[in-house]
């Protein structure tokens, strides 16, 4: 088959695409380390070495527009229509580079420390009992809906400071809002994330207001006070970072969740090399993380003029794809990279991203999966698929419809 056409198999609106991505991955990655996406006008990186070095390359970046204006790049000016949606973006440590990123990120850090984390756990252990209980009591469950969600949420909310009593709404926002990050959107999708932005800015400002008012010891009211050497975020810099938390830390939680413990009940044994001991839940968190990544594809641009990628000159203002799906399967890197081995234990995958825009809330992340798999791994040792899953249709922002699942007797 011609390069022309394993790219054309690269069709992310394609249903039989998205139920599994993995064999059109793999064949792209052996035909090419990169590729130019005429649709999106990306050169998309296939394996996993120039991914890894492409987070940490310091003449790209996650933005351009510290440095240049639209027009300077060829680039349209941002639609006015999305005002809001633009407003959240605008200092999400996701979307900065230095020297703003630098700033933001190392005041955010005084705040959201390995301590902080470790002191969380009682909370999301707590958290994870109720809800675990409940799908006990139910039988047959949906672990997304029933569980992951929910606890994701409630785990976050607790971290900010927002009541238990809005999770339902910051929920229903952040589904809303990550779906503008998919390649394929419609005016509809767009038009539902701006006003789900808008809605959280409001929110989170009026929250802002009522911790200045009246403190706590919670994540909100900490990066009110947080100060370094006389700096202060500003209300914007707030908003965006809790929704940043809020978004990437649920999505992706829920997603790993939801695709390993697929994985997990897809292969004969592997569920009982966890419950047996075998296999700490710990460790069984980086196989889910890396086979069926919830993240599979993360952009940046080229900043700087002799950027040469997979022996690929890139011009500045170029835009490049790294599929994480891709090259989280890379033979080159993983031993027999499409088995899925829960004793794996890789913490080197690039799951949670890399160099100055690694995950902030990773240790978060890890600790929330792992008390959700011992908990599971606790209650239901005869866990099983109760119905075939489906994923949802979309490809950057990857994870199921719903998971049910049943204990066998």
């Amino acid at each position: 088959m011609s390069l022309e056409n394993v790219i054309a198999r690269f069709d992310v609106d394609d249903p039989g695409f998205i139920a599994d991505p993995y064999p059109v991955l793999n064949e792209l990655r052996e035909a090419t380390p990169i590729f130019r996406n005429e649709r999106t006008g990306q050169w998309t990186l296939t394996r996993f070495a120039d991914a890894y070095e492409c987070l940490r390359d310091r003449r790209l970046g996650r933005s351009y527009s510290h440095l240049y204006t639209h027009a300077q790049l060829r680039r349209a000016e941002p639609d006015a229509r999305w005002a809001a949606f633009q407003q959240h973006e605008r200092w999400s440590l996701l979307c900065l580079e230095p020297p703003d990123h630098t700033r933001i990120r190392r005041l955010v850090s005084k705040v959201f420390t390995p301590r902080a984390v470790t002191a969380m756990r009682p909370t999301v252990q707590g958290f994870a009992d109720e809800l675990l209980d409940h799908c006990r009591d139910l039988g047959t469950f949906e672990l997304l809906g029933d569980y992951a969600q929910p606890f994701s949420v409630a785990v976050i909310c607790s971290m900010l400071g927002v009541p238990r009593t809005d999770t339902k709404l910051l929920l229903d926002w952040s589904h809303a809002i990550v779906k503008m990050y998919e390649l394929s959107t419609t005016d509809a999708i767009r038009e539902g994330a701006n006003s789900a932005a808008a809605e959280y800015i409001d929110y989170t400002k009026s929250l802002i207001s009522k911790k200045r008012a009246q403190p706590d010891d919670l994540l909100v009211s900490a990066l009110v006070a947080v100060e370094d050497e006389g700096d202060v975020l500003t209300e914007d810099e707030i908003v965006s970072t809790t929704m940043v938390l809020l978004e990437a830390g649920h999505e992706a939680t829920v997603n790993t969740l939801g695709n390993g413990m697929r994985a997990i009940l897809s292969h004969e044994g592997e569920w009982q090399r966890v419950t047996g001991g075998e296999v700490a839940p710990r460790v069984a968190v980086e196989e889910m993380l890396r086979w069926d990544s919830p993240l599979q594809l993360f952009e940046r641009w080229a900043l700087e003029d002799g950027v040469v990628i997979a022996g690929q000159p890139i011009e500045v203002g170029d835009e490049i794809a790294m599929l994480f799906g891709s090259a989280q399967r890379d033979p080159r890197r993983f031993d027999n990279p499409d088995l899925f081995d829960i004793a794996r234990g890789d913490t080197a995958h690039i799951g949670f991203g890399g160099g100055i825009h690694f995950c902030v809330g990773a240790p978060l992340a890890r600790q929330e999966i792992e008390v959700s798999v011992a908990g599971l791994a606790e209650r239901f040792p005869t866990l099983a698929l109760a119905e075939t899953p489906t994923y949802h249709p979309n490809f950057v922002i990857r994870g199921l419809t719903a998971l049910r699942l049943e204990s066998q007797k």
